[in-house]
């Protein structure tokens, strides 16, 4: 029997890498080694003073210091951080994953499909803040994000989660060389996703040229509201 793959976990939005600590433990229990990284100002005590290379430059040396090519694994605003290290680390990537994962046409940033109403509100409450990092809003998590999940598991996400640097959504990235990857994608598209309109990140992912899915019964938070539904379609991406 072959030796399976590592698996690399990037988070999204006001997330870091202990939001994965559950899917973890499930991964472990069926024989998969994985590490959850943490973008640079999304640690609990990290500075927000971070780039968007700071990102980059993190997920790719990540990536480029591991033994093996691995599966990596990109959830909501991780799509286009990925869109941007992978290039830089394309030999050690075997496959990627994404997960109702924002990617971007090249030269546009997240902002660029987001309600300005939204977008003005979540730059008020950064520069309200202090360091250019905005807030997590409860109503936001229960209204959008977790919608399946119980109280008691909000508040869990909620412990969780941090203050972000409002860079990962205001910078327009370079999706050029990501586009003339070789390199297999998979979508694990939770289809009870309120975060964006129906359909959205299935559409962002097809537009890339890609158009293998996997389908789970989860809400944008499935990694954390769901996670052994979410493991369990992670694994099916993961063996395809």
């Amino acid at each position: 029997m072959s030796k399976k793959s590592k698996i690399l976990l990037l988070h999204g939005a006001w997330h870091n890498g202990s939001c994965w600590a559950n899917v973890q433990q499930l991964l472990k229990e069926r024989g998969y080694e994985s590490e959850a990284l943490t973008l640079p100002g999304n640690g609990v005590n990290d500075s927000k003073n971070v780039t968007y290379d700071d990102y980059v430059n993190y997920v790719s040396e990540t990536i480029n210091k591991q033994e093996e090519p691995v599966i990596v694994v990109g959830h909501s605003s991780a799509g286009h951080v990925l869109q941007m290290a992978i290039p830089k680390a394309k030999e050690k990537v075997k496959k990627i994953i994404f997960n109702n994962a924002w990617l971007l046409p090249h030269g546009k940033s997240q902002f660029d499909y987001v309600p300005d109403e939204i977008k003005e509100g979540m730059r008020a409450m950064a520069k309200e803040n202090g360091d250019g990092a905005i807030p997590i809003d409860i109503k936001f998590v229960r209204g959008m994000l977790a919608t399946e999940a119980s109280e008691e598991c909000i508040q869990a996400l909620m412990d969780k989660l941090v203050t972000q640097p409002l860079i990962i959504m205001e910078t327009k990235i370079n999706a050029i060389d990501f586009s003339q990857l070789d390199i297999p994608q998979v979508l694990l598209y939770c289809t009870k996703d309120k975060s964006v309109e129906p359909g959205a990140f299935l559409h962002m992912f097809k537009a890339t040229g890609h158009d293998t899915v996997v389908e789970v019964e989860c809400d944008h938070e499935g990694l954390f509201t769901n996670p052994k539904v979410y493991t369990e379609g992670l694994i099916k991406c993961i063996e395809l």
